[in-house]
């Protein structure tokens, strides 16, 4: 997979003693399994904008749109301090060139979905963002996204590391071959997989590259990586997962035996109707890629979207 894929993350999450309390909420997955493949950049936004440790807890209130971060019991207003340190964090961390960023849930300034945000009635809505994380993901709003919690259900987990993959690629496409040409290769390496996504932004894309020629190559790839990484935030659910493993077959309906095309066929109704993960059909199917020699085939990302140590594709 190459160079280490560069993430940023909540301090906190990879073990470090930096929140309100002192303590941590260290994740094993992201800090031990998860570190063995990407570069993690870590972010506290309360230490770092000069708050110490320990603190005193503290609140998003007022509107959920603009919410104040405030002191929870001595009422301390700190929302200038925080969006002045934002303002210049976002400047570093956009040299850092990051391809994700997972977030601390929950948290005034770094939860990135449903946080309490304390009206004048003091109950709380969850509509409200941390004030980094919202700012982040303004600032940023190709980069793909998370939140620690959300990384432990597996589809989501499986989904949000294949986007961080996909963006590295499209990176390197733009260092070393932002030519019309490249993003034609690089849309054909990643068709199978966009359609286990979704069937209408493959149809966007498709036509997006089908009229290169007719484009301004800034405006084309600008365009281009919107579509993208907008349809890939879509779940590729088991329905839209058969349907390309049924697309698959079909490359090989001169080659199997009727027993081979029979156990297939098998395999891939057995992960449709639950029983087995999504693994063994790819697995299957990446015999027979090798086996009979499929060279379109052997370029799909779908068939090797990330590590397979990483086993996201056991769990779905």
């Amino acid at each position: 997979m190459g160079d280490k894929i560069k993430i940023g993350i909540s301090s906190c999450l990879l073990g470090n003693s930096v929140r309100y309390d002192g303590g941590h909420k260290l994740d094993h997955y992201l800090a031990d399994t998860l570190g063995k493949y990407v570069e993690w950049v870590p972010v506290c936004p309360e230490v770092e904008c000069g708050l110490p440790i320990p603190r005193e807890a503290m609140r998003l209130v007022g509107d959920p749109d603009a919410p104040r971060l405030v002191t929870r019991r001595s009422g301390i207003d700190h929302t200038d301090r925080m969006k002045t340190w934002v303002r210049k964090r976002l400047k570093d961390l956009e040299k850092e060139n990051l391809c994700g960023f997972v977030f601390k849930s929950k948290s005034p300034s770094s939860g990135l979905l449903r946080v309490k945000v304390y009206g004048q009635s003091g109950i709380p809505s969850n509509k409200g963002a941390g004030i980094f994380a919202g700012a982040y993901a303004k600032e940023f709003p190709l980069v793909p996204v998370e939140e620690d919690g959300r990384i432990h259900d597996p589809q989501l987990r499986e989904n949000f590391i294949e986007r961080i993959f996909i963006f590295q690629r499209w990176k390197e496409l733009l260092r070393e071959n932002a030519k019309s040409g490249g993003l034609v290769t690089f849309h054909s390496t990643h068709k199978l997989l966009l359609m286990s996504h979704s069937q209408k932004h493959y149809s966007l894309l498709g036509r997006l590259v089908a009229g290169t020629k007719k484009q301004d190559r800034g405006e084309l790839f600008n365009q281009y990586i919107t579509v993208l990484m907008d349809g890939l935030k879509l779940i590729a659910t088991k329905k839209k997962n058969t349907n390309v493993l049924m697309h698959i077959v079909g490359y090989f309906k001169k080659n199997l035996t009727s027993d081979e095309k029979e156990e297939l066929l098998s395999v891939v109704n057995r992960y449709h109707d639950g029983l087995i993960p999504l693994v063994v059909p790819v697995t299957l199917l990446n015999h027979y890629v090798r086996k009979y020699d499929q060279p379109y085939l052997k370029q799909q990302h779908y068939l090797s979207p990330h590590p397979h140590e990483l086993m996201l594709r056991n769990h779905v």
